[in-house]
């Protein structure tokens, strides 16, 4: 990242195009396995009923954060002394600061417990086992060793290819229709958003268009309370409910907000945006809000879900749900320019919230039918998938 970012940035009159696009690729390459790795770190240091609120905030660093980054950028490529290559510049910077912290700072956190530990990992019962002894405590030393020994007895082959099939998994292939289609819309009106302010009507600057991202950025961290507080309130009733016994689909019920505020966001961003010479900017900078929202909600249930029910796979079901996030956002902010001009707006987001209603009315079989998947996932090694020793 420090390197490609570097690169991206670069102001060589060799510079063109294709390089910038190459950049981009190492970019990532080099990223993509951070935004698995840190919601599997939530699994590893967290109880499952500590997860809630840690996970919504994960995701609002993820992909609400993210927001933040245009306001910044407004400024940045507006200042003559600066430029957009800056934005390039101070992210290698950062990305080398963060490096030395993660370095120095973030041990390893996964841990080969013996089976019958695995409390996670277990569907029914397992008999106990006398004691495994406690490992001594590892020296500051040996916790900066980049390589601490397999963490999993699994094949390599088996861990590298293991994500495609995953993809047949039914709590897989609803966790990324879950969750990637939800980021894309975000990244579809991220895409557009410039053609609304800087164009007629309303003429904005290139630093007032990025200053209107702010509202999306404030609305990831209203998804982050009202997620955290809905997940905490709804999983103990539905546990009181259920004679004490948590079941993972109880993260489900986080779909039900996030359907209420997609709908209002995706719906009146399009009314107010193909006619925001009546609603004018602040119209849609809340329905903007409630669309980012609605993704940390939709990414929290679908990640906790994810994570609490497959435990043991959770990184490569993580990788499943980054490899279709990328590639429909990919699709989506390929072709926004063009569905904007031969549709309109109002067109393109009502069909956006169709879609996005019935995505979320799929949570309603998962929540169902749940735990039978889980069930026969484990009973059966559904596709010579994570056979527990």
């Amino acid at each position: 990242m420090v390197a490609s970012s570097a690169w991206g940035g670069s102001r060589q009159k060799s510079l063109n195009y294709r390089s910038l696009v190459w950049a981009r690729v190492f970019q990532g390459v080099a990223l993509a396995p951070f935004e698995s790795l840190v919601n599997d770190v939530v699994g590893d240091l967290y109880f499952v009923h500590e997860r809630g609120f840690r996970m919504a905030f994960t995701n609002v660093c993820l992909f609400g954060a993210a927001f933040l980054t245009p306001v910044c950028v407004g400024f940045i490529a507006s200042d003559d002394s600066l430029g957009w290559q800056w934005s390039f510049y101070f992210l290698s910077i950062f990305m080398g600061a963060g490096f030395v912290l993660l370095f120095l700072f973030l041990p390893e956190t996964a841990y080969q417990r013996p089976r019958y530990l695995q409390i996670d990992f277990n569907v029914g019962p397992v008999p106990f086992h006398d004691p495994v002894p406690v490992p001594a405590k590892q020296s500051f030393l040996h916790r900066l060793a980049p390589f601490s020994g397999r963490k999993t007895d699994e094949s390599f082959l088996k861990l590298l290819f293991r994500p495609f099939p995953l993809f047949l998994q039914p709590a897989v292939a609803w966790g990324c229709l879950m969750q990637g289609v939800i980021i894309g819309w975000t990244v579809i009106v991220g895409v557009i958003l410039a053609l609304i302010f800087l164009g007629p009507p309303l003429f904005f600057t290139v630093k007032d268009a990025g200053k209107m991202y702010t509202a999306a950025f404030i609305g990831s961290i209203l998804g982050l309370v009202l997620a955290g507080i809905y997940t905490e309130l709804v999983t103990r009733f539905l546990i009181l409910r259920n004679g004490g016994q948590y079941e993972p689909e109880f993260r489900i019920a986080l779909v039900i907000p996030t359907l209420l505020f997609s709908v209002i966001g995706l719906y009146g961003f399009g009314i107010a945006a193909s006619e925001i010479d009546q609603y004018g900017w602040i119209v849609i900078e809340v329905f903007l809000a409630c669309i980012t929202i609605s993704m940390v909600m939709g990414a929290t249930a679908s990640a906790q879900y994810l994570l609490d029910a497959h435990r043991d796979i959770s990184i490569e079901t993580f990788t499943c749900l980054i490899i279709f996030k990328n590639l429909f956002s990919f699709v989506l902010a390929y072709y926004a320019y063009q569905w904007v001009l031969e549709r309109g707006f109002k067109r393109m987001f009502v069909t956006f919230g169709c879609i996005e209603v019935g995505i979320c009315l799929l949570s309603v079989p998962m929540y169902v039918f749940g735990k039978r998947n889980r069930e026969f996932f484990y009973r059966h090694d559904i596709l010579k998938l994570a056979r527990l020793r």
